[in-house]
């Protein structure tokens, strides 16, 4: 008889965010960038940087700063996983859940 491989842990957080997060964290960044776009309108897994939502490296600042102060987390700037964090709003918002202190 062979052995199993041992099974691969997800890419993606054990803690998902709910709708009602999605939504305040949507709420959170047409805020603190006073976008022109509704909260409603920005799409869970649109990229944030770019072609999606169309932030800059100075916007995500803002939103790192504003979820911060909103979560208890700290967002660093030299996180090695800040590219995955926040290539979505859904991923954005899945790392608060796994994350938050309040």
């Amino acid at each position: 008889m062979s052995a199993l491989p041992p099974p691969t842990l997800p890419a993606t957080p054990l803690v998902s965010a709910d709708t009602a997060l999605l939504r305040e964290v949507a709420e959170l960044v047409v805020t603190a960038l006073n976008l022109e776009v509704a909260a409603a309108d920005i799409a869970p897994d649109a990229p944030l940087y770019g072609d999606g939502l169309g932030l800059d490296s100075i916007d995500i600042l803002e939103v790192s700063l504003s979820v911060s102060k909103q979560y208890g987390l700290q967002l660093r700037a030299d996180h090695e996983d800040n590219a995955q964090i926040f290539s979505s709003l859904r991923s954005l918002s899945d790392h608060i859940a796994a994350q938050r202190t309040k």
